[in-house]
């Protein structure tokens, strides 16, 4: 980037295919800079209008009667998030629980297909040891109440791992400190061949790039809404389950929406035939009326047209680190290659507790995550580059006049 300037980049603004999709989210001041989009996205501006709607003519209108129009939402906003940004197939995808939930239950019910298929074996779960918390946690859980080994490995360490009495691999695939971004296919064929399954967590891929599920070979995975997907705090998750292993597992969570004649009220489960089994209770029907207006934001865009921007802002970010940070011991742990990169920046150097803090007091808003990184992410459908410029300028300012040193080592409860 030889001419990097910000009138440069104002120029990049101008020629946006994606320019006018920012009108489509409220937002707070043009001087706030939010590149934190994949901790929480920006509200679609029709959210609130949806919301208003359902509250007032379907729950205060139609009351009870809502539901026959609510009882699908699940599986039709799954079939709308499948088949436009995770690249499955209509009834692969359904909206339920939270990740963490939705993680459990596909994980035990992939675990308990393997010991059938292996009696008397003690198998292993392989995870990414630098994996999201939740992922270890539920994995490590899983593990301690089956009798099973829980084992984490680095994701170059993989295919050394892979074994015979390997139940499950649980992977995310983009990492949600460094944005690692692994080759879906590759483990995928890897974990074939060794006679194993991959659950995939999407929550930092989904709505950021395209994901090809079904040309990946993908068999199983989960992801939340309320990153790129701009579905809103605490949004219904999804998972994905290819449809020719879905009458062969059975997850652990036995409720009422994934009973195959839900109304018969009868004495025993007998789980659905599809995608719905995999469904618990009740669905949060406020919340899931808010995933529909931020899927037709990304829907309208395109996936494609997400990634090229995405791209060009995170490189964005990568250089003008590299010209402006470097001799502050600041440095970018995040693989240069488009192709092995997620959605954000990972930044790496001391007090960047301290950094953060005094990013967002002068208007930026970034995260940070343990020991020492702090996250950039722009989100393409509505950062603008001249903000991704301004952001950098404004860490530089603050890192120049020592301005950071104003705030509190100690990092809060929420980081």
């Amino acid at each position: 980037m030889p001419d990097l300037t910000r009138e440069a980049v104002l120029t990049w603004d101008a020629e946006d295919p994606l320019r006018s999709f920012r009108g489509r989210f409220a937002t707070v001041g043009d001087d706030l800079c939010y590149l934190d989009g994949n901790s929480l996205g920006r509200p679609p501006a029709e959210t609130a209008e949806r919301l208003a709607k359902v509250v007032t003519d379907e729950w205060g209108g139609g009351l009870v009667r809502s539901w026959s129009t609510w009882i699908d939402w699940t599986r039709r906003l799954g079939d709308v998030l499948g088949t436009r940004l995770l690249g499955a197939g209509e009834g692969e995808v359904v909206l339920s629980d939270s990740t963490s939930v939705n993680l459990y239950k596909l994980a035990a019910a992939a675990v308990t297909s393997w010991t059938e298929r292996h009696p008397g074996v003690a198998g292993t779960i392989l995870f990414d040891g630098e994996d999201f918390p939740t992922d270890r946690y539920v994995v490590q859980g899983l593990a301690a109440e089956r009798g099973l080994t829980a084992r984490g490995v680095a994701p170059d360490e993989l295919e050394s791992a892979l074994s015979e009495d390997v139940a499950l691999v649980v992977l995310s695939l983009v990492n949600y400190r460094t944005a690692e971004l692994l080759d879906m296919a590759s483990v995928n064929a890897m974990a074939r061949e060794a006679g194993t399954r991959v659950l995939w967590d999407l929550s930092h891929a989904a709505g950021a790039l395209p994901v090809r599920l079904a040309e990946a070979g993908a068999e199983l995975a989960v992801g939340c809404t309320y990153k790129y997907l701009n579905a809103g705090p605490g949004a219904p998750a999804f998972l994905y389950v290819r449809r020719d292993l879905q009458p062969l597992l059975r997850q652990p969570v036995w409720g009422w929406f994934g009973q195959r004649d839900q109304f018969a009220m009868g004495p025993e489960y007998e789980p659905a035939a599809g995608i719905e089994r995999f469904l618990a209770g009740t669905p949060p029907i406020l919340s899931l009326a808010a995933v529909e207006p931020a899927l037709e934001v990304c829907v309208a865009a395109g996936i494609d047209e997400i990634r090229r921007k995405s791209v060009r802002q995170c490189e964005l970010i990568i250089e003008l680190a590299d010209r402006w940070l470097h001799g502050y011991g600041i440095r970018v742990d995040t693989p240069r290659s488009e192709r092995r990169r997620g959605g954000h920046v990972c930044l790496r150097g001391p007090d960047m507790w301290r950094l953060c803090q005094a990013l967002a007091h002068a208007g930026v808003i970034g995260d940070f995550r343990a020991p020492d990184c702090l996250r950039l992410a722009p989100a393409p459908l509505y950062t603008r580059f001249s903000e991704v410029w301004d952001a950098m300028d404004r860490l530089r300012s603050i890192l120049e006049n020592g301005l950071h040193e104003r705030f509190s080592a100690r990092p809060g409860r929420v980081t």
